[in-house]
C-alpha cells in the first residue's frame, strides 16, 4: 500500500544564558532509499541563521550546517518534508541463507560501496562488544538458522523482554547498560540488537527516521505527539540485501517507517548536534508529527 506522509520536525533550544556564537550539524532530511521517494524537503531557523548543505557522507546521510552568529536566548530548528512510502512487509523464504553463510559472505565480500557489509561489523564508539549481549542474542542466532527469520525472533524478543522508558536512559547510554535494564527507549533496543547480530558476525547498521503512531479507538490523535524514532538495518546476503526489522514495536520496516539516515550508531546520525560559546546550561526539546496524507 502506497502511503504519503506530510511530517513536520521542530527542536528548540533554550540557552541559560545569551550565547554569542552556535554551529549545528542538522540530519533531517531523507536520504535516497528503495520503497521511498522524497518530494519536499524544506529547513527553516529562528532566529536568523545561515544553512549549507554539505556533501552526503558515504552517501547515508543527509548532512546540513546550520551557523547562528547573532546573540541568542533561544534556538528553533524546524524541518517540514513530504514523502511517499511504498514497502512491501518483508517475508521470510525457503531459499533464505543460514546466519552462518550470511556471516562467511560478508567476511569475504569486496564491496566497497556505501553499504557495504563490512562497514557495519564491527564494533564502533557507541556500540563496544559485549559478552553479555553476545551470549543472550546466540541463543537465537544459532549458525544453521535462516537469517531472516532468526534475526526478526531476536527483534521480537527484546520487544517481548525490554520495557520502554525514556526516564532510564540518556543518548550516550551504552547497550550493556541499557541491556542490564532490559529497559530504555528505541535508541537502546536498536543498539543492543546490533550489538547482538555483530556478536554473531551479522552486519548491522542503525536507522534514524520516524515511524507512524496510530492513537487507540476512539482517542484523538495528539499534535506533537510523534517522536524521531531508530531502528536496525541487518544485511541479509547478497539476494535479500539490507532488511528493516524494529526491535522497539517487533515489526518489520514496511509502509509505516520513514527512512532518513543510516550509520554505525546513533552518534553517526543524532538529528541535532553541535557548539555554541556562551555560559551556563541548554535544554533541547523535540516535537514531530507524522502525518498520512
Amino acid at each position: 500500500m502506497t502511503q504519503t506522509y506530510n511530517i513536520r520536525h521542530r527542536s528548540w533550544c533554550l540557552y541559560e544564558k545569551l550565547v554569542s556564537f552556535a554551529r549545528c550539524n542538522v540530519r533531517l532530511c531523507p536520504i535516497d532509499w528503495p520503497d521511498q521517494n522524497l518530494r519536499h524537503f524544506d529547513l527553516s531557523v529562528q532566529p536568523a541563521g545561515s544553512i549549507a548543505s554539505k556533501p552526503v557522507r558515504m552517501g547515508l546521510v543527509n548532512l546540513s550546517r546550520l551557523v547562528v552568529d547573532d546573540a541568542t536566548t533561544w534556538l528553533d530548528v524546524t524541518s517540514n518534508t513530504q514523502i511517499v512510502v511504498d514497502r512491501p512487509i518483508p517475508v521470510s523464504r525457503p531459499d533464505d541463507r543460514t546466519i552462518a553463510a550470511v556471516a562467511k559472505a560478508a567476511r569475504e565480500s569486496r564491496d566497497i560501496g556505501d553499504l557495504s557489509p563490512a562497514n557495519f561489523l564491527y564494533p564502533s564508539a557507541q556500540i563496544p562488544a559485549d559478552a553479555g549481549i553476545a551470549a543472550w542474542a546466540a541463543e537465537t542466532l544459532a549458525p544453521d538458522r535462516g537469517a531472516v527469520d532468526a534475526i526478526r525472533d531476536l527483534s521480537s524478543r527484546i520487544w517481548a523482554e525490554f520495557r520502554y522508558d525514556g526516564s532510564v536512559t540518556r543518548a550516550d547510554t551504552l547497550p550493556s547498560q541499557a541491556f542490564a535494564m532490559r529497559a530504555g527507549v528505541c535508541q537502546d533496543f536498536a543498539q543492543v540488537m546490533i550489538c547482538g547480530l555483530r556478536s554473531a558476525g551479522l552486519p548491522a547498521a542503525y536507522v534514524s527516521g520516524y515511524i507512524r503512531t496510530v492513537p487507540e479507538d476512539g482517542e484523538a490523535r495528539l499534535m506533537g505527539s510523534d517522536a524521531m524514532h531508530g531502528w536496525v538495518l541487518a544485511w541479509c546476503g547478497e539476494a535479500r540485501g539490507w532488511i528493516g526489522f524494529d526491535p522497539t514495536n517487533g515489526i518489520f520496516m514496511a509502509e509505516d517507517h520513514v527512512l532518513v539516515a543510516v550509520g554505525r550508531d546513533f552518534l553517526d546520525i543524532a538529528p541535532l548536534d553541535g557548539i555554541f560559546t556562551g555560559a551556563g546550561t541548554q535544554s533541547v526539546s523535540v516535537e514531530v508529527d507524522v502525518i498520512p496524507v
